[in-house]
């Protein structure tokens, strides 16, 4: 299987180059050249096996140029090393009838991100190695929250890579922010820029993109790569769980194989829910991909119109990971229904670039709607969802997995649909105890997040997650905050 890129479908790649590229210098990304299919017999088969497992048997039929023994270690590194809490690495829990909560939050960052970031990194030094790249890899981040620890934990100290970060100064939790700017590691860099997550995401994308930047590094024997979701290698792991999530409801005998199911993704890039759109394409039968969005809705609008448009206000949410108006990922998806057509990819993003929106064509319109169904939460009905799925539940859930359960409800309200669904839990109620206590009604005054998470415990008797408790005795580590203009400049400082 070959990949190539969005906006030149003449260029094609192997699995492991477009790993260690990440993004092509056309600034597209990367697709397999084909979607591989899964049969039902294949389906039934990987209900009988671990979770490690089922990655291996999705990883293959991606991953063609690496070989079986390299797909093994890289999986049995990532899943298979202690670093999840959890033996099943993701749960998946049936909170009513029907309606089930995928957790994946189990992992080191507790974040679904942890999910892809736990085996990035295996996945690219086995690149490296497979394609003879000497250079020493930097992995260059835009974080919303989530993926800026998730990528620092699973890159830290890793031979022959370095990493660097950036995250929105006021734009992430206060746990969120204390995870990266704690991190350990000697090859870490993080720092703050005044801006939000698409200045981060922008500004990264154009130092990648820079011919004088590259040629600059490369004199001193260094490449960027990506660990955000424009990179292929943190797409792919995502497929995994949504595979793997209808294998074990046709195991537990919750739905027999064939049967449909709905998926419900809370989202602000459009990776997560890109993910179980490919699963949906090789076989997986999803009835609908229900996209949930926070007050920055811009994904909600786009799947009702047609019409992406980026020149609206911008909110700081309880929901911060999903603080975004530039969905990346989507562009993957337009390149898919329009036929693989990299001359119209090129020109909407031409147009996104220099009007902040774009209208797709009548033909992409039709396939979206048959393909998804979309809503957002305001801040009130976030807070809501939380409090009236812990009162009807028993139940915990953070701000983001509140706004897809919101969504969902929403949905099934509409629309009367009650097939069975799966509602992605992106991380821990305790990433955000202050959103999660005040929705409970919890109006005190605590001194620290800390304080919060102890509160939190004794109200829900959810566990405190051992990597979130240990946080209490860090020192901050990184300290510096600079204008969205200034990010090249601290790159080549953090790089000495």
């Amino acid at each position: 299987m070959f990949y190539q890129s969005t906006r030149d479908k003449s260029l094609k790649i192997s699995s492991a180059n477009a790993i260690v590229s990440g993004i092509s210098r056309d600034g597209g990304l990367y697709v397999p050249d084909e979607i591989p299919a899964l049969t039902e017999e294949e389906i039934i088969f990987l209900g009988g096996l671990s979770y490690p497992e089922r990655a291996e048997a999705v990883f293959s039929k991606y991953l063609t140029d690496f070989t079986p023994e390299e797909i093994k270690n890289c999986v049995l590194s990532a899943y298979s090393s202690g670093s999840f809490e959890t033996k099943n690495v993701m749960e998946l829990k049936e909170i009513a009838p029907g309606e089930n909560i995928l957790e994946l939050w189990h992992g080191p960052t507790c974040a679904f991100k942890d999910m892809a970031l736990q085996i990035l990194p295996h996945l690219l030094t086995t690149s490296v190695r497979k394609t003879g790249i000497s250079k020493k890899v930097c992995i260059l981040v835009a974080t919303s929250g989530d993926t800026g620890k998730a990528a620092l934990e699973g890159f830290k100290d890793a031979p022959g890579t370095c990493i660097l970060v950036f995250y929105p100064e006021n734009g992430v939790s206060a746990m969120q922010k204390l995870q990266m700017i704690t991190q350990e590691g000697e090859n870490v860099g993080v720092c703050a820029i005044k801006g939000n997550f698409d200045d981060a995401q922008t500004g990264v994308k154009k130092i990648f993109t820079d011919p004088e930047v590259a040629e600059k590094l490369s004199e001193k024997g260094i490449m960027f790569s990506s660990a955000n979701s424009i990179n292929w290698g943190r797409l792919a792991p995502q497929i995994v769980y949504y595979v793997s999530s209808y294998a074990q409801l046709v195991k537990e005998g919750k739905i027999k194989v064939g049967d449909e199911i709905n998926v419900c993704v809370p989202t602000g890039n459009f990776g997560n829910i890109l993910a179980a759109y490919y699963a949906k394409t090789m076989g997986i039968p999803i009835k609908k991909l229900i996209c949930a969005s926070n007050s920055n809705n811009v994904l909600t609008d786009f799947l009702k119109t047609g019409v992406y448009d980026r020149n609206r206000k911008f909110y700081t949410t309880i929901s911060p990971s999903m603080d975004i108006l530039i969905s990346s990922n989507l562009e993957r998806l337009l390149y898919h229904l329009s036929g693989r057509d990299d001359e119209y990819i090129k020109k909407i993003y031409s147009d996104l670039s220099k009007t902040g929106r774009f209208e797709v064509s009548d033909g992409i319109k039709s396939r979206l709607s048959e393909l998804f169904s979309a809503g957002f939460c305001t801040e009130e009905e976030t807070k809501a969802t939380i409090s009236e799925t812990f009162d009807k539940y028993g139940y915990t859930i953070d701000p983001h997995t509140a706004v897809a359960v919101g969504v969902y409800n929403k949905y099934t309200e509409e629309t009367g649909d009650k097939t069975p669904c799966v509602i992605a839990s992106t991380a821990s109620p305790y990433k955000f105890p202050a959103a999660v206590l005040e929705s409970l009604g919890d109006k005190t005054a605590y001194k620290d997040e800390f304080e919060m998470a102890d509160a939190l415990y004794k109200k829900s008797g959810l566990k405190i997650p051992a990597a979130l408790a240990s946080l209490k005795s860090k020192k901050p580590r990184f300290t510096e905050s600079v204008e969205k203009e200034e990010m090249l400049s601290a790159v080549y400082r953090m790089l000495q």
